[in-house]
């Protein structure tokens, strides 16, 4: 094996923080991967890695060597996607991770037509709500909701992403209509969130107002959050793309509209070493396109 070859065990090792995940990833035997990293180590004349019967540790010099040699292994994949996808149609598989309710809602139907347009790509999804590690945990894009974190991916907006307040015409007739973030203190709230602690955002003179809120529901599902508010049970603060049917319908109805949040959007994100990839950027376009035609949902 050569050098860039020990360079992408030793890079895979590190992020998988053994060899066995090494090993499984790149479908080498753990004493294979252990001897490369060895000899690695002894080209080198410096301990890359420490290692001890429950997981590997990184040393100072080992980190820096990572940093480099992901660095080069990144520009060796750009070099060769560049090449090899000039005239070609895209190909090959696709992970990709996305939000649950998006997926549900929107990816049930896109993903089918891109697929009938281009058959020689194949796409593994999976719909999960936490924040993936893309380059971890082995995705080639992942869709992400709202801001973006400083990272080292690369993010594209394929759709502006709004929030509203919203509730049922019964709940707003029995308990009155809101007229500043202020005053949902005094209702029943319907908070959608992962965490115990759940903020609503809203503007006010070009400042964002925080509102905390709880109720005798909260759930980590925007379908459910929605669900829940049709049924007369409190007021909710979601995406557009969630509640779009039930307000077209009258199910629901918006609420402090003067107070909305600037729009965020909606991103497909995924590593720079990636960006000169065909199937990669056809999958953004796509889902960018079918978001426009969309564009009454968001």
């Amino acid at each position: 094996m050569d050098l860039l070859d020990d360079m992408r065990i030793f890079v895979t090792a590190v992020d998988a923080m053994s060899f066995t995940g090494a090993a499984a990833k790149l479908s080498l035997s753990k004493q294979f991967v252990s001897r490369r990293i060895s000899s690695l180590e002894q080209a080198l004349g410096v301990r890359l890695l420490l290692r001890t019967t429950r997981r590997l540790a990184v040393t100072d010099l080992g980190r820096i060597y990572y940093e480099r040699a992901r660095r080069i292994l990144d520009d060796v994949e750009a070099a060769n996607l560049a090449v090899s996808s000039q005239g070609e149609r895209p190909r090959g598989n696709l992970r990709v991770s996305a939000p649950m309710s998006f997926g549900t809602m929107f990816l049930g139907s896109v993903i089918p037509s891109f697929l009938t347009t281009y058959p020689d790509v194949t796409i593994e999804l999976e719909l999960n709500d936490r924040t993936v590690d893309i380059i971890g945990e082995g995705y080639d894009v992942a869709v992400r909701i709202g801001a973006l974190a400083d990272s080292s991916l690369i993010g594209r907006a394929v759709a502006p992403m709004r929030m509203v307040t919203c509730a049922s015409p019964r709940y707003l007739e029995a308990r009155g209509t809101p007229e500043t973030p202020e005053a949902l203190r005094d209702h029943a709230l319907l908070p959608y969130g992962h965490s115990q602690r759940v903020n609503w955002t809203y503007a006010r003179d070009g400042h964002p107002v925080e509102i905390p809120v709880a109720g005798r529901l909260r759930v980590n599902n925007g379908e459910l959050a929605r669900d829940a508010a049709v049924a007369g049970l409190g007021i909710t603060w979601l995406p557009v793309f969630i509640v779009a049917p039930a307000l077209l319908s009258g199910r629901l109805v918006t609420v402090l509209d003067a107070f909305a949040p600037t729009p965020s959007a909606i991103h497909v994100v995924y590593p720079q070493h990636r960006q000169a990839s065909l199937v990669i950027r056809a999958f953004s376009d796509f889902l960018s396109s079918a978001c426009s035609v969309a564009g009454t949902q968001w």
